[in-house]
């Protein structure tokens, strides 16, 4: 292993570490103890959830209580705009213009955030413990004031913090702090299912069960995550020549999941925001509705298989370009063999691609929404679903190809520099 690569991976480590040090790092001015009294009842609904993403920092009022999915909504807003407006899909391709694609994306996380952190400190002020204390201890508009600003700079801290990891790391910074946050908690979550068994408050067949599931969630995922469709290129016989020195793929290979983990962190996120705002009303009629948006409501399920599967054909839509991938196969002289090179190739490639996310589309939302089901019809409390061992599972192959990937290139570097 060169230099280089343990730089990365130990700049990669040290940003998580920084990242889960603010976790421990509280709002001023309010009592962690009533916040967390309150969530021990709270573990299986939105709350629940959003505080597994943020690696058990809401629970504890964190200054990164939001978590970077603020960022990751803005990031939705603003594919979803691209996708409709063409000059903003065309700023993208452009490298000047990428830079202020990017800054638009940091305005609107700076509103989401505010917007999440207003909602939440207003929620604060009407919680309660169980001896009737209350949860913020100081004035309420100078809370509001120290909330709105402190997780405001959490949030920014995090998603620079992304920022850093994806330039100067090993992997997408934004995949790997969910990732860190999610399994950050799983020491807690098997520690309580001792509890509960030592307690007889689950049964010891009830883990098993758990056990078994994760296991083949985790088997599918990997089975599906490396199955690709390869799809055969014939170079002319010039084109091989001038290349004699050089390695031309003969074929395409295109993913099952192109999409990768996006369509099940964008359904998480924006499934999460209207909760989120819901939760910190007294009215019953929109307490109503946040309990029907509950994780452990079928509807929130429903919403969430829909969503992932609308996701991974938009997402899929935009990094799968069939016409770029055409044209360069006319350009360096290649074909697929009983398809016509140009429009043609285009459409086969579309069709094939086509096919490949429909199958991975019903399989994320699948592999999201179906543990829960069966956790739930059999009377399991739902510990850790099939979005988080997704999440977990696919950041990790994703992160160990990048890591491959260096590797074999110094390994390249090393044979080009000595003559080989």
């Amino acid at each position: 292993m060169n230099q280089q690569l343990v730089n990365k991976i130990l700049i990669t480590i040290g940003f998580l570490f920084v990242f889960r040090l603010l976790a421990y790092v509280p709002v001023p001015g309010v009592d962690t103890a009533v916040i967390a009294a309150f969530f021990d009842t709270h573990q299986a609904d939105a709350l629940g959830l959003f505080n597994m993403f943020s690696g058990n920092a809401v629970e504890r009022l964190s200054i990164i209580s939001l978590g970077i999915m603020p960022y990751i909504t803005a990031s939705i807003i603003m594919e979803l705009l691209a996708a409709t407006f063409p000059t903003l899909g065309q700023m993208k391709k452009e490298r000047d213009g990428m830079v202020k694609y990017m800054q638009i994306i940091r305005y609107a996380t700076i509103a989401i955030t505010v917007v999440q952190a207003v909602g939440v400190s207003v929620g604060l002020q009407n919680m309660t413990g169980k001896d009737g204390s209350s949860a913020v201890l100081v004035d309420h508009n100078t809370f509001m004031l120290l909330a709105t600003v402190s997780m405001l700079a959490g949030t920014m801290l995090i998603m620079w913090i992304g920022e850093q990891i994806t330039q100067s790391g090993i992997g997408n910074g934004v995949s790997l702090i969910i990732f860190a946050g999610i399994v950050s908690a799983v020491p807690s979550a098997v520690s309580q299912a001792i509890v509960m068994v030592n307690t007889g408050a689950m049964g010891f067949i009830s883990v098993l069960a758990i056990l078994a599931l994760v296991m083949v969630t985790v088997l599918v995922i990997i089975y599906v995550e490396l199955g690709e469709r390869r799809i055969p290129v014939t170079y002319a016989k010039k084109t091989l020549l001038q290349n004699q020195n050089k390695r031309v793929m003969n074929y395409i290979p295109i993913k099952v999941n192109l999409s990768g983990v996006i369509p099940v962190i964008f359904a998480s996120a924006i499934l999460m925001f209207p909760v989120t705002v819901l939760s910190s009303s007294t009215n019953p009629s929109v307490q109503a509705i946040a309990d029907i948006l509950s994780p452990s409501n079928y509807f929130f399920n429903f919403l969430q298989f829909l969503f992932v599967v609308f996701f991974a054909y938009f997402y899929a839509s935009i990094v799968f370009n069939a016409k770029d991938i055409a044209d360069n196969l006319k350009r360096q002289g290649g074909f697929i063999p009983g398809v016509r090179p140009g429009e043609s190739t285009k459409e086969f490639l579309n069709t094939t691609a086509g096919r490949l996310t429909f199958s991975g589309a019903i399989y994320l939302g699948l592999v999201a929404t179906l543990p829960w089901v069966i956790l739930k019809a059999m009377g399991v409390p739902f510990f850790f679903g099939g979005t988080a061992v997704l999440i977990v599972v696919q950041v990790a192959l994703d992160t160990m190809r990048r890591i491959e990937a260096q590797i074999y290139t110094s390994k390249y570097q090393t044979l080009s520099a000595v003559g080989l």
